[in-house]
């Protein structure tokens, strides 16, 4: 049902230096061994997403290590390590980003020393950062609903049927993003198959390959039946099973996504968002009206409760509300 999304790669092979090359080359086939083993790893099967990722990471910390004169991945002690982490701190990097790149070191060192590529794990004496706790960013429930009301207007630009086409394929990628609460890289893998119109749910693949249903409502279906009768304007060979498509046909990318809704919300004159903040909305704003934590995590995906209990703090009507049916003082 569903395929390995194909992205643009995330990597800057411009900016690698003669030195990094040599170390990079001769570490190649270690570290696609090692995303083999995670790839095919029993009991833990990571996303395409997540293999990106760690590739990425990979190659950006052997870059740092030929920087520093080392030509094996042997040679890598802790100190590089943490001249690496250091580094990203001072670019601007987040916690949640460090200590990503933290665990991906620590189960590649892991690995490496299992398989007998190394003797030495240089990680060990390093110390993951504790994540910090910001609140989700999210929309006022008026500001979602001018947000997607705007979205669904009709245009009269230059070029109506392109435009018309583009519009509604917005619109309905903002309502399935409100309405269910996928993450972005769940909406961009959307196959046509997918989604049920007449019992309104649609079948995902989240993290760790894990399926779910999630469930969306009328005015959602309506902007969907509105894109699909117009998504022939789009298709090309490219095209395939996708649900959404991107202004050459191919399969709409997370990237385009992302400025997709950026745009959406500059035109409808609420707060800049992303697809994230959506989801975080979405989440705020099922807890304002009374929905069960344990529901709301199982339509996020979420494998832990304690990953949802962070949009308690930011549902302020349902504190609210409690505060006044209880509080002798309320």
């Amino acid at each position: 049902m569903h395929r390995e999304v194909v992205t643009e790669p995330t990597s800057d092979s411009s900016s690698r230096g003669t030195v990094e090359e040599s170390l990079e080359t001769r570490t190649q086939e270690i570290v696609a061994d090692f995303l083999s083993f995670l790839k095919h790893h029993r009991g833990k099967e990571r996303s395409p997403h997540t293999l990106r990722a760690y590739d990425t990471d990979l190659r950006s910390a052997m870059r740092h290590a030929a920087q520093r004169g080392h030509k094996s991945v042997q040679d890598i002690d802790v100190d590089d390590v943490r001249s690496w982490l250091a580094q990203a701190a001072e670019q601007g990097k987040s916690r949640a980003t460090l200590a990503r790149r933290i665990t991906v070191l620590r189960t590649f060192f892991r690995w490496a020393r299992d398989a007998g590529v190394v003797q030495i794990d240089p990680t060990l004496r390093i110390r993951s950062p504790r994540r910090s706790q910001h609140l989700p960013k999210v929309l006022k429930e008026r500001q979602a609903i001018r947000l997607l009301t705007t979205e669904s207007d009709d245009t009269d630009e230059p070029g109506a049927v392109r435009a018309k086409t583009l519009r509604s394929r917005d619109a309905a990628a903002l309502e399935m993003l409100y309405a269910t609460g996928v993450r972005v890289q769940e909406l961009s893998g959307l196959d046509i198959d997918d989604v049920d119109l007449e019992s309104r749910t649609a079948v995902v693949i989240g993290k760790g390959n894990k399926q779910r249903k999630v469930i969306f409502g009328e005015p959602a279906a309506q902007a969907l039946r509105l894109w699909l009768s117009m998504r022939s304007h789009l298709v090309s060979k490219e095209s395939g099973s996708a649900l959404f498509l991107g202004a050459r046909g191919g399969r709409w990318g997370v990237r385009q996504i992302r400025d997709a809704v950026h745009a959406a919300a500059a035109r409808a004159e609420v707060p800049d968002i992303s697809p994230h903040a959506l989801r975080h909305s979405a989440a705020t704003h099922l807890l304002d009206h009374g929905a069960d934590l344990r529901d709301v995590q199982e339509l996020l995906g979420h494998a832990s409760p304690a990953t949802t209990q962070i949009y308690t703090h930011v549902s302020t009507a349902r504190l609210r509300a409690v505060f006044e049916q209880a509080h002798p003082r309320a």
